[in-house]
């Protein structure tokens, strides 16, 4: 079984019952050609913690689904200790040495199977020789263990790897799980992945992180591709970043963000972090009051826009960006899809629901939200300016304590 192919499987109890999916599979390489044994796998729970399976635990691997041998599990988080490798994480794009042609070539795979004595070993590679400079890639083969030389540890953490297959399995992921996985990698490997990752990509990742691991990852890239991702990402969630650095570096980043980019985040950064102006997106579903209800329809649909943000439709004056003219009213979702396509927006306007100062408190968001049943509410200066939104995410994630993304906190051993 080829270990990038179990990655993302679901894992079931004895009876069912839903422990999580596989993200890697850890071994112990040895100092010969012997094949790794094979530890566990590093499951991740819903939570997003990720935990070890030993694969004693493990009674069948099938093309759909992992099944272990009982439902109790460990749930302390899983640290790769220091002789452990990481199949997905590490071993991919490793370089290696065919010792019967004495080529190099990348693992691309590496396929485990049980031994006699129960234990498991990666038995297998699949490889693409490197040819000169000029010459096409080789095909893909599937070698035994031993007919390779393999990296060892020290070569894993100092030698330069591609991410090509890598990133082939994160391609497929949500942002928040390659963020994950990103936070059990070794901080070489961290480096090359975020170097081999796009702006849009990684501007979706970062928002998934803790601050602490965003403000690494930052550091890490020069400048100029700095700022690039800070404009990829969303307004609110860059001025949160931002606020972390010191006054220098949040000076020098947004001098060289586009204008029309940094512009919303300068305005955020006005405010405190625990009021509706420090908490809102600048950027929510924004019409004029003759737009046909079809078209505020297909902007709700927009699979960039989260459902929070997409529950509701703000109709102004010109001009249409924040801060805009003149705030008239919201369209809700549930009445668009009431209403003719035909019909105007400010036909189906809800005129009396109140609006967040944006000097609000994070406790008076919060009293808000729960008082009109809401997922996303405007805010709206003295004058009439609508500002922009905020959703119940963004009250969450300043609600939450801090570092929850992390998934650190302290949980009962088994479960």
């Amino acid at each position: 079984m080829f270990v990038a192919q179990l990655v993302g499987l679901p894992v079931f109890g004895p009876d069912g019952e839903s422990i999580g999916r596989i993200r890697d599979v850890a071994v112990v390489l040895r100092t010969d050609r012997t094949p790794p044994r094979v530890l566990g796998a590093v499951v991740e729970l819903t939570t997003r913690r990720r935990i070890f399976v030993p694969m004693l635990r493990v009674t069948s691997i099938d093309a759909n689904a992992v099944t272990l041998a009982t439902g109790s599990v460990n749930l302390r988080r899983f640290h790769q200790r220091p002789n452990e490798v990481l199949v997905v994480g590490q071993l991919l794009d490793a370089r290696a040495l065919v010792v019967d042609t004495g080529r190099h070539a990348v693992l691309v795979d590496a396929a485990m199977e049980p031994t006699r004595t129960r234990d498991w070993v990666l038995s297998r590679v699949a490889i693409r020789e490197r040819g000169g400079r000029l010459s096409r890639r080789g095909p893909i083969q599937v070698r035994r263990w031993e007919e390779i030389e393999a990296p060892g540890v020290t070569d894993l953490a100092s030698a330069p790897q591609e991410t090509t297959h890598l990133l082939s399995v994160f391609e497929g992921m949500r942002a928040a799980d390659v963020a994950a996985a990103l936070r059990e990698l070794p901080a070489k490997r961290r480096y090359e992945v975020i170097d081999g990752l796009d702006d849009e990509r990684v501007a979706d990742v970062f928002e998934e992180m803790p601050e602490a691991d965003q403000r690494e990852l930052l550091a890490h890239l020069d400048e100029e591709r700095a700022a690039d991702i800070l404009e990829a990402m969303d307004p609110d969630d860059a001025a949160d970043l931002l606020g972390e650095l010191s006054e220098l570096d949040r000076t020098r980043l947004l001098s060289l963000m586009e204008r029309q980019e940094s512009d919303p985040v300068r305005r955020l950064l006005a405010y405190s972090a625990d009021t509706a102006g420090g908490l809102m997106t600048p950027e929510p579903i924004v019409l004029m009051p003759d737009a046909p209800i079809a078209e505020a329809l297909a902007m709700v649909r927009n699979p960039d826009i989260t459902p929070a943000l997409a529950s509701m439709v703000f109709v102004c004056r010109p001009p249409s960006a924040t801060p805009t003219g003149r705030y008239l009213g919201c369209v809700h979702l549930q009445r668009l899809l009431r209403e003719p396509p035909g019909e105007l927006v400010a036909s189906a306007l809800d005129t009396e629901l109140a609006r967040l100062q944006p000097s609000a408190s994070l406790g008076e968001v919060t009293r808000y939200f729960a008082a009109y049943d809401l997922v996303c509410g405007p805010v709206v200066d003295e004058t009439d300016h609508l500002l922009g939104a905020v959703t119940v995410d963004d009250v969450l994630d300043h609600l939450l304590p801090s570092g929850w993304r992390d998934a650190g906190s302290e949980e009962p051993a088994d479960a």
